[in-house]
């Protein structure tokens, strides 16, 4: 009876929990992209236009704000008031690392191509015989590689359960195996505390 009871709490925390986490997670997101009304002018935000707040208003205000400063950007004007704020904030020192540092992590994630952070290894960390999953991000320059004097791979070590954080590392090419694995079946893993794996990951005794 007690091993029935337990079962049916297991199976109902694993419908609730991720359900309450997301619902919670996209609340957040609602919540904090609502905060953006508050830099319209006072007249014109929703609860003294209207006499009442419009759940989910912000959203839809920041997502065509997107889109249209992606609409402006891409024509030839855009493109040079881009190239000149960005001149202007290459000026300050502080400003101007953290900006291209952020620039560049950026294009590097949303970017299309396929070979932008977008392959799984398995390494040998911190030391042989213990092995972990990171994403090679692209090949060292190539004077590391003279230095070394070997090809060295620029590989991404994310932090469980929080991929957006880790290190980076530099490994010889032939230390390096690659993995037949898509990015966002390695993240779950790393998020899940490698509870969840790829169904191809699973062994046989596992299957059954």
């Amino acid at each position: 009876m007690l091993v029935k009871l337990r079962k049916y709490l297991i199976t109902g925390l694993l419908v609730w929990v991720p359900l309450g986490v997301t619902i919670l997670v996209i609340k957040l997101l609602v919540e904090i992209l609502d905060k953006t009304l508050l830099l319209l002018p006072f007249a014109w935000q929703p609860a003294n236009l209207f006499g009442f707040n419009i759940p989910g208003l912000g959203i839809v205000i920041s997502t065509l704000f997107v889109f249209s400063t992606g609409f402006l950007i891409t024509n030839f004007t855009g493109r040079r008031l881009i190239s000149w704020g960005e001149s202007w904030l290459d000026r300050i020192p502080l400003v101007r690392t953290l900006y291209s540092s952020l620039k560049q992590v950026t294009e590097t994630i949303l970017s299309s191509d396929k070979n932008s952070f977008r392959q799984v290894v398995l390494i040998e960390y911190p030391r042989k015989g213990i092995w972990i999953i990171g994403f090679q991000t692209s090949d060292s320059p190539e004077e590391f590689n003279q230095l070394s004097g070997e090809k060295l791979l620029t590989i991404f070590i994310p932090t469980t359960p929080n991929p957006t954080s880790g290190f980076i590392i530099m490994v010889p090419e032939q230390d390096a195996k690659m993995l037949d694995m898509d990015v966002e079946d390695a993240l779950k893993m790393v998020i899940s505390l490698g509870v969840v794996t790829p169904a191809h990951a699973k062994t046989p005794f596992e299957e059954q």
